[in-house]
């Protein structure tokens, strides 16, 4: 159920104060002080419960089926995860633009156990030749105590050094010989530091949106600062590039040089970002850029590391000035999270799993979980929720099945994917890709043929609401080996088809 922690703390505080008030208490000093001591223990130990419903209606919206409710989907947080191709962003410490002790308590319990961490070379030495590492050492720790693993991003640069770089989005690689040893001297250091906390790591984030930054450039830096992590631990997993774009012919472009000195052998994975409105329109490029691989570097695999979708409309930042909602918010990530994973993605990253203020912009809305300020709090976002049904169904030992037999027809084109449990299982999901996520739920009726008797017992789920519906039987039928199914329900956001035992125990 949802905890209401500032009013349940404000009564508590009430509570003191008539204590203190009442001329008739003749309670000593040291008791009074006592009863102080543990009603703000109280309070503060309220306030540190995360705000999650785990109730059935937890998420709801205008979706109607008609058909009968059988449950929803059960929320799986990390312990319950046993392999995931996801990541979740847990950006920004480094510039202080967010908090992780604001959001640290939501992160195990969405069921992702990859994050993304950001380095700060800028804020870990903000005096020349002085590395702190402390501000990292107390987040990496508690991470790590949650169940959680980490990906460090090695960015950004540190104006402190004349040719330094900049320390935000954007920021110029380091260029003068004193900035550039300083550099390896943090890499180093940072490498040494977490050997055996942190195995995967990745090169600086979206050096593509410089303008000064070649591919060449891009391509040395990568191989620079990989071999001081490589050196230091040797079985370090480390993502290549970063890019901001989703451009093949840029993904080549950086790839060559790194391929011609003989260093992919430093990379297991080639990371990219790239914001659509539409996150299915996006998937030619991948496709291009997974050729790409397999023409220059084919040991290597493709990693999305960071996308994500406003809850409301911005005026900075990716996909702004497009009236987004929380509902929109949610048809987005789903798909772009499942869409990654059908079109065989390694990893999918969410960004991010909280707001944070931009200084000097503003208050970047891409998060799972709204906030007032830096400080505070204001909500869950329907997007949470809805992140947490598509992990707790889509794990790690599901196996796509490119060669499915299945047709749907429909008044339009419906993307669709399945997926095979260990038991034997399938899983299929689909959605309208047509158009970007719209703010409504308007369903289309489609016709699911699936060879080799399909499901036994099928159920239809939403991964929004997290409901799970009974099909009813006279829209079901078996001849010559072939289910159909008539009459299912699409729209703007991913439903599957699975096994009734496979989602409700």
């Amino acid at each position: 159920m949802l905890v209401p922690p500032s009013k349940t703390s404000l009564n508590e505080m009430i509570i003191a104060s008539n204590f203190l008030n009442r001329k008739e208490n003749n309670m000593s000093c040291s008791r009074l002080f006592s009863f102080l001591v543990l009603t703000l223990f109280f309070a503060s130990a309220v306030l540190a419960q995360p705000m999650i419903d785990r109730s059935q209606t937890r998420v709801q919206t205008t979706l109607k089926t008609g058909w009968k409710q059988l449950g929803v989907i059960q929320q799986k947080s990390v312990p319950e995860v046993d392999s995931s191709p996801w990541s979740i962003g847990c950006e920004t410490l480094c510039r202080d633009y967010i908090d992780w002790n604001l959001y640290k308590e939501y992160v195990a319990p969405l069921g992702i156990k990859l994050i993304r961490l950001q380095g700060g070379w800028a804020k870990t030495e903000q005096e020349k030749g002085v590395l702190n590492f402390k501000w990292l050492d107390d987040i990496i720790d508690d991470a790590l105590a949650r169940g959680l693993a980490v990906w460090l991003e090695t960015d950004y640069g540190n104006p402190i050094y004349e040719g330094g770089g900049g320390r935000d989005l954007a920021a110029g690689f380091p260029t003068s010989e004193v900035a550039l040893a300083a550099w390896d001297k943090w890499v180093e250091a940072a490498a040494t530091r977490y050997k055996g906390k942190v195995k995967i790591w990745a090169m600086w984030n979206e050096p593509d949106i410089n303008s000064k930054h070649t591919p060449t450039d891009i391509a040395a830096f990568n191989i620079r600062t990989a071999e001081i992590i490589k050196r230091i631990i040797p079985d370090a997993r480390i993502g290549a590039l970063s890019l901001a774009r989703n451009n093949p012919k840029f993904l080549e472009d950086c790839l060559k040089p790194i391929a011609e000195k003989g260093k992919l052998d430093l990379f297991e994975w080639v990371i990219y970002h790239g914001y659509s409105p539409n996150p299915d329109k996006s998937y030619a490029s991948v496709t291009g850029q997974q050729e790409v691989l397999a023409r220059i570097a084919p040991k290597l695999k493709l990693w999305q590391g960071e996308n994500g979708c406003p809850s409301e409309m911005a005026t900075r930042f990716a996909m702004s000035n497009i009236p987004w909602s929380e509902l929109t918010q949610c048809k987005w990530d789903t798909r772009r999270m499942l869409g990654d994973r059908g079109h065989g993605v390694d990893i999918s990253s969410v960004f991010t799993i909280c707001d944070f203020d931009h200084t000097g912009r503003e208050i970047n809305r891409k998060g799972l979980l709204k906030i007032n300020d830096k400080t505070s709090l204001a909500k869950v976002k329907m997007a949470y929720y809805a992140v947490q049904n598509v992990v707790s169904v889509f794990d790690g030992t599901l196996k796509l099945q490119k060669d499915y037999s299945c047709k749907i027809e429909g008044a339009k084109d419906v993307t669709w994917f399945a997926y095979r449990n260990p038991k034997g299982q399938d899983i299929l999901v689909f959605w309208d890709g047509n158009d970007q996520p719209r703010d409504d739920n308007t369903t289309f009726p489609v016709t699911i043929t699936v060879e080799n008797g399909g499901f036994k017992d099928p159920v239809w789920a939403d991964t929004i609401t997290g409901r799970i519906h009974e099909i009813p039987d006279d829209l079901k039928t078996i001849e010559s080996g072939k289910m159909t199914l008539k009459n299912i329900p699409v729209y703007d956001a991913p439903v599957f088809i699975t096994d009734r035992n496979v989602v409700l125990p």
